[in-house]
């Protein structure tokens, strides 16, 4: 498949940058839906930018009944685990917080 440059305008600044088919073709391999929103320039900077840290809640695990925190706050309807428990439950993934 062919791929033709478009140009797109960034989130952030509003300027105008091209997304080259060479960059489109690179993004069909890696199975990307999306185009970026952001210019390179402006994703550089996000990228060097310090993130922010997470708000951490104490929670009673479901599966071992220890103290565990959470990067968000329970709703009540469903279990939560600690990363151990998590783990366990989903076969050795770890947890993405």
């Amino acid at each position: 498949m062919s791929f033709l440059d478009k140009t797109l305008t960034c989130r952030d600044c509003g300027n105008e940058f091209v997304f080259t088919s060479g960059e489109q073709d690179f993004y069909q391999t890696r199975g990307l839906q999306n185009e970026p929103r952001r210019c390179p320039e402006c994703r550089n900077t996000r990228r060097s930018e310090p993130r922010q840290s997470r708000e951490m809640h104490d929670v009673v695990c479901s599966g071992c009944g220890q103290i565990a925190q959470v990067p968000f706050i329970p709703s009540g309807t469903r279990p939560v685990y600690c990363n151990d428990c998590f783990k366990k439950d989903r076969g050795g993934v770890a947890a993405r917080y």
